[in-house]
């Protein structure tokens, strides 16, 4: 009988009845406005190219990432995150500093187009700019020598300050990184551009089609100077230390594999904690769905929900715009 002991009177499953229960029930919701974009504009292009590894995302010219990010806009995205693709690299990353070189130039093309609607986020590191493709300055022995790429951070901190930029997200997980680009921006009277740190960056099997979609010239690793997976104490470490510098934001990357850094970071961090849901994860994604193994939309969804679930309030996705349109 329905009212004999042997029956559950507490049943969880009358809150998953029906769709309109469980959204009214959601204890994680993912909005547009969590989203910012990752975009790639190349130098001389004239017209969108697709990434081979990356389905669906492109190289942009600086006039297509202007249209892109009125839809972004009109989506409700958070921001937009270019990468420049310069024509010509050096050991420097001379095009990085240029202010007529290509990030500059559609970092001031984003904002003359959207205003304030999204927060413009450039990157900020050299990997796209030299030609051996590390985040830094070399010593002559081939090492990456910190604290002169913190020179050249800041100089580029400050291109990008005055082209436009709201935050800069700074990638490069040199020591001292956020500090020193901190001190050259409040020198410089850009006091209100703010940093994001890439606080928690892992040395990561899932960049390569990253790699591609910049063309990076690396020939090695850059394991002296990401995160090790193997590390937990040391990341938070790491996450301190940028808070401390003056972070505005800190940013673990990648994301899926890292939800326990990003729980950790959420737990501790008086700031806003962001997560990069990188190349190789939507990629995946992205590949399983074309050979008919996982539904895209679903599985980019339920993604972007574990993120947000482990605590990052900003989300970093190639996903954006279709997450935007499944998300109204």
């Amino acid at each position: 009988m329905p009212n004999s002991p042997e029956f559950p009177v507490i049943r969880p499953r009358r809150l998953r009845r029906t769709a309109a229960l469980r959204r009214l029930v959601a204890e994680t919701r993912v909005h547009p406005s969590d989203l910012v974009l990752p975009v790639f504009v190349k130098e001389g292009l004239h017209e969108p190219v697709e990434i081979a590894s990356m389905p669906g995302v492109h190289q942009h010219s600086v006039e297509s990432v202007r249209k892109l990010a009125v839809e972004a806009a009109r989506a409700g995205l958070g921001g937009l995150m270019p990468f420049g693709i310069p024509a010509v690299r050096d050991a420097i990353g001379s095009a990085a500093t240029d202010p007529n070189g290509i990030l500059n130039v559609t970092t001031r093309a984003i904002r003359e187009e959207v205003g304030d609607d999204l927060v413009v986020i450039p990157d900020l590191c050299l990997d796209e700019f030299t030609d051996h493709g590390h985040c830094g300055v070399l010593r002559p022995d081939g090492t990456v020598d910190n604290d002169a790429s913190l020179v050249r951070y800041a100089e580029m901190g400050v291109a990008l300050a005055e082209a436009g930029a709201d935050l800069l997200g700074a990638s490069g997980m040199m020591d001292g990184q956020i500090g020193y680009v901190r001190a050259a921006l409040d020198e410089a009277g850009h006091t209100d551009t703010g940093l994001l740190a890439y606080a928690a960056k892992y040395a990561s099997a899932f960049y390569g089609p990253f790699r591609d979609a910049v063309e990076s010239q690396l020939q090695g690793d850059r394991r002296t100077y990401q995160q090790d997976n193997a590390n937990v104490t040391e990341a938070l470490h790491e996450i301190d230390l940028d808070i401390q510098q003056g972070a505005d934001i800190v940013m673990v990357k990648p994301a899926l594999p890292y939800l326990d850094i990003v729980k950790a970071a959420a737990e501790r961090s008086p700031v806003p904690v962001a997560a990069y849901h990188i190349s190789g994860e939507y990629a995946q994604i992205v590949a399983a769905a074309e050979r008919g193994w996982i539904d895209r939309d679903a599985a980019i969804l339920e993604s972007l929900t574990s993120i947000k679930r482990a605590g990052a309030g900003v989300i970093a996705t190639y996903a954006a715009m279709e997450a935007a349109a499944l998300l109204r």
